[in-house]
């Protein structure tokens, strides 16, 4: 079945004239061509849509309900129009996406420069937040997507797993706590730390849960990124937090020791998250779909 959104326009016209003449007028085409397509729609449904009389024409019951459908036909004719317009003029559009310091760091740069060349119209801005900020930016519509810590409570919003993210403490080869292969934040809080700036979530994460544990880190040193912390690290200098998959990555460079973190907070996952996936905006629909199928591609093995 194909359906021709001019013919439906022409119909709606002798619907809104009450003439197919003065419909004819109004579609720019003679009253011949108007009948004719007329015909062709009535043949194509095996209705009749129109009642024809003297002062013009009606219409059947059938062709009251073939209104209803034409006139959303034609909308979303329209909608279709103004959606494709960006790109039929290579407009740009730009998705912003909030995450925490990890996301940021570790998963999104392996991603994304494959859609940012599949889809050249496409800027992304990318706004490190911790997670809780994130979760308040999503609830408010401050932020529209978001990937945030599963060990943050957002049941106000709907979330997608996307990989998961936990964390490990990093220390020197011949330290203290090089000999255990597992602890808990707790046991670790009496060491000196290397952590990041302040203003990194992960680091505003780690602060929080010692705050809830009656404790304050006590930072020798604090760096920019995770790879000028395990070379201090690995230097002597104390311990450190830091995603697993940053210390994996970061030990083909620097030689550290790496201890799994028990709880929650830190075998956390990361989540990709929304008010409402199916009423996003296109172009953010369209990138949260690709976060998702590639998501395998992040497996820490």
């Amino acid at each position: 079945m194909r359906l021709d959104l001019f013919d439906l326009q022409l119909f709606l016209n002798i619907v809104d004239s009450g003439s197919l003449t003065r419909g004819a007028e109004r579609s720019a085409i003679s009253l011949q061509a108007a009948s004719e397509r007329i015909k062709k729609l009535e043949q194509q449904f095996t209705v009749q849509l129109f009642i024809r009389h003297s002062s013009g024409v009606s219409l059947t019951l059938a062709g009251q309900a073939f209104a209803e459908q034409a006139t959303l036909m034609i909308q979303q004719g329209r909608h279709l129009q103004h959606s494709m317009l960006p790109f039929s003029r290579n407009l740009s559009c730009e998705v912003a996406l909030w995450c925490n310091s990890s996301a940021q760091s570790e998963y999104l740069p392996q991603l994304l420069p494959q859609y940012l060349v599949e889809n050249p119209q496409v800027r992304i801005d990318l706004k490190e937040a911790e997670s809780n900020d994130i979760i308040y930016a999503l609830d408010k519509g401050t932020a529209l997507l978001g990937l945030i810590s599963s060990f943050f409570q957002a049941h106000q919003l709907q979330t997608l797993e996307f990989s998961d993210d936990p964390l490990v403490l990093i220390c020197p080869l011949k330290h203290e706590l090089s000999h255990f292969k597992e602890l808990v934040l707790a046991d670790t809080l009496t060491q000196p730390f290397v952590g990041l700036m302040q203003h990194h979530s992960l680091q505003q994460s780690i602060e929080t849960q010692a705050q809830l544990l009656g404790c304050a880190i006590q930072y020798r040193l604090r760096l920019p990124n995770f790879a000028a912390i395990a070379q201090v690290v690995a230097n002597g200098v104390g311990v450190a937090v830091m995603p697993k998959r940053a210390a994996m990555r970061l030990s083909v460079h620097y030689t550290f020791h790496q201890i799994k973190l028990n709880g929650a907070w830190a075998n956390r996952k990361l989540l990709l998250a929304a008010r409402s996936f199916d009423e996003l905006p296109v172009p953010y629909q369209h990138f949260s779909q690709f976060l998702l199928a590639k998501k395998s591609q992040l497996s820490l093995g």
